[in-house]
């Protein structure tokens, strides 16, 4: 994803940070702050990836950073109403253990980070993912998910858009079909409708859709 943007011109900066040591607030403030000191008057465009959406959505929630330095955004399979996984995984002592002090903090209740966050407030697209491998933590998703979280738990109120992958959470930013329909939405605000239904690998659904709530 970081070469296609050099590629294509972007001045990268990409920010890491500890995802298994700190809770999600103290990854919002290093990273809000992060982007609110960059030297630059333009907008701020910003692809995220799982846990990275909330981090931001929390930045600006908490003003680390101003909503009006951000441009648009691509969320990549962001638990934007916590996981599933995260509460299944909260009936043993393997959550802080697997995730971190962020774990427990990406539950699907309402006390979660994610569900306590408002809706975002700059463009954003989510892609997320969905694939058919069976695991022991299947049974736990409402609908389709990319091992990690489910379609509609991707969603977040004042979204733009969202498509639909045929990719696992963890690499989903390698595909091809991703880059690109990431870059479309960063440069024209939209996802590629001619992309779409490609090879039946791509699909745009409402939001309605996933959740299941039309047949």
């Amino acid at each position: 994803m970081a070469r296609e943007g050099v590629r294509r011109g972007y001045r990268v900066h990409n920010l890491d940070y500890p995802s298994r040591r700190e809770s999600v607030l103290a990854h919002a403030e290093q990273i809000g702050r992060t982007l609110a000191a960059m030297p630059t008057d333009d907008p701020l465009h910003v692809v995220t990836h799982s846990m990275g959406g909330i981090v931001l959505r929390a930045a600006v929630a908490r003003g680390w950073v101003l909503a009006e330095r951000i441009g648009r955004v691509v969320m990549l399979a962001p638990p934007n109403s916590g996981s599933e996984l995260a509460d299944w995984l909260g009936r043993t002592p393997l959550l802080r253990l697997v995730l971190g002090p962020a774990g427990p903090e990406l539950r699907t209740g309402p006390e979660s980070i994610p569900n306590a966050l408002p809706p975002v407030s700059f463009e954003v697209g989510v892609i997320a993912g969905a694939v058919k491998r069976r695991t022991l933590a299947a049974p736990c998703f409402e609908g389709p998910h990319d091992g990690k979280v489910s379609v509609h738990r991707a969603c977040v109120a004042g979204m733009r858009e969202l498509l639909v992958v045929p990719c696992g959470h963890t690499f989903i930013m390698n595909a091809p079909d991703v880059i690109a329909q990431t870059f479309h939405f960063l440069e024209r605000g939209a996802f590629d409708c001619q992309r779409r239904d490609v090879g039946g690998r791509i699909a745009a659904v409402s939001v309605a859709e996933a959740r299941g709530d039309e047949q």
